[in-house]
């Protein structure tokens, strides 16, 4: 018997729970089941459960967070940061986003925004269920170009393309892939069962990857794992990495890759 298959008492702790344990942390990378992610709480943010994804104590140069915003929590007021943008993705419920001078815009499963350096925003729960979205911050490179615009969209409003000319692979940029004034990217990638990494990668890009919809194996470093909705990982620059997707549904995850900046020495 399998230890998630063990008979369990409401208020304690599963049998053979003990040492039983998918998350990982590397040196280079961390893998992250969200049973073992401890809940915090944010002073901008009401009413909100906040899970600290990645971070710079892990070796990340970016923020990333799951925000679990109950029924009329969220920003109490426009809430911005100098020097610092934000990238937030709905996963479930119903919400309002608005930025800088523009008017509130619904939220729905799939929406994302942009929100460039500097610029203020809100985000409110105002459906009656807990509204989830994935947040991301990051310190703005600034390269003599203007800041990006605000985005405010939804997935199925971004094309899906494939430029690898591999069977079964998909790609929606969130952000225009190929803007040099963004120091990031945001994309969804999609694997039909039987697709994957066709090579092991090492390049210097790190990730924050979310897992959205299926399974599969992720190969870290040395080692493979198993992943599924609700995980977690982070992949530091040059981190051997692959995935295999398993299982009898299409796989898609949330990818945050830096791009379009030289190497800082």
């Amino acid at each position: 018997m399998r230890p998630h298959q063990l008979p369990a008492t409401p208020g304690r702790p599963a049998p053979g729970a003990i040492g039983h344990n998918r998350g990982v942390v590397r040196p280079n990378y961390a893998f992250m089941p969200p049973e073992g992610v401890l809940v915090s709480r944010l002073p901008h943010f009401d009413d909100t459960v906040v899970r600290v994804l990645a971070a710079p104590v892990l070796g990340a140069r970016f923020a990333q967070y799951l925000l679990e915003i109950e029924p009329n929590g969220g920003t109490p007021e426009p809430f911005r940061e100098d020097g610092i943008q934000h990238f937030y993705y709905v996963l479930s419920g119903n919400g309002r986003f608005a930025m800088g001078e523009g008017p509130e815009a619904e939220l729905r499963p799939g929406s994302f925004a942009y929100v460039p350096p500097g610029v203020a925003f809100s985000l409110r729960n105002t459906g009656s269920e807990p509204l989830r979205v994935l947040g991301l911050r990051k310190r703005y490179e600034a390269v003599g170009l203007p800041q990006p615009d605000p985005i405010l969209s939804h997935r199925d409003e971004v094309p899906v393309t494939n430029h690898t000319g591999m069977e079964g692979r998909g790609f929606q940029f969130l952000l225009q892939r190929g803007d040099m004034r963004f120091d990031f990217e945001m994309n969804l990638m999609w694997f039909k069962p039987g697709a994957y990494f066709p090579d092991v990668e090492t390049h210097v890009m790190e990730h924050g990857l979310y897992m959205l919809e299926g399974q599969g194996l992720y190969f870290l470093g040395t080692e493979w794992h198993e992943i599924w909705a609700g995980d977690f990982i982070w992949m530091g620059g040059f981190c051997p990495q692959q995935y295999y997707p398993t299982g009898f549904d299409d796989a898609a995850y949330l990818l945050y890759k830096n791009v379009n900046r030289d190497v800082a020495l």
